[in-house]
């Protein structure tokens, strides 16, 4: 089957929503509502001697607002030895056990599982948090069910921003 290419294209909406107060504050307010994920909590993650529901309870546990952090990259940092300014934080942040629900169906969901997000600064000092709508990323796999569960991380991330003071745009919560 060599030889073989599938080109999908797709619109994808990405979410900027304008944050009031300063980086650093947002950022830790951010951090702590999506916790970053210990595999520690996670015992020894042995198939033999860990079942799924035992993952998801602590998951749940875990993910007060639904989501992990599983990675945090600091863009400004290397950005500064060229001589920009801007402080930019990015993130891969989400859920394990929701993206398990759409990996049994097509495992080339892990291409925007987690979602990536950032917190950023513009030239005009405005402070802005971003992230690409789910729904918009997995209804591009053509599977009702792995676009269901897009949905149902839409209205996670409306919730999420909710929780950070955030504006929940509409696209959101239709």
């Amino acid at each position: 089957m060599t030889g073989r290419t599938r080109v999908v294209t797709h619109e994808v909406r990405r979410l900027e929503i304008a944050v009031d107060g300063q980086f650093e504050e947002f950022r830790q307010r951010y951090e702590q509502a999506v916790p970053s994920f210990d595999p520690g909590h996670f015992g020894a993650l042995d198939p033999d001697r860990t079942d799924w529901a035992t993952i998801r309870r602590i998951t749940d546990q875990q993910a007060p607002h639904g989501f992990l952090l599983y990675w945090r990259g600091e863009a400004d940092l290397m950005m500064r030895l060229a001589g920009h300014a801007r402080r930019c934080t990015a993130y891969l942040m989400g859920n394990h056990t929701i993206a398990e629900r759409m990996y049994r169906h097509n495992p080339g969901v892990m291409l925007y599982a987690p979602l990536r997000t950032t917190i950023y600064e513009t030239h005009d000092d405005r402070l802005w948090f971003s992230v690409d709508q789910p729904s918009t990323r997995f209804s591009s796999f053509d599977d009702p069910q792995i676009a269901d569960v897009g949905v149902e991380l839409d209205g996670k991330l409306a919730e999420l921003f909710a929780v950070l003071g955030l504006v929940v745009p509409t696209e959101l919560t239709r």
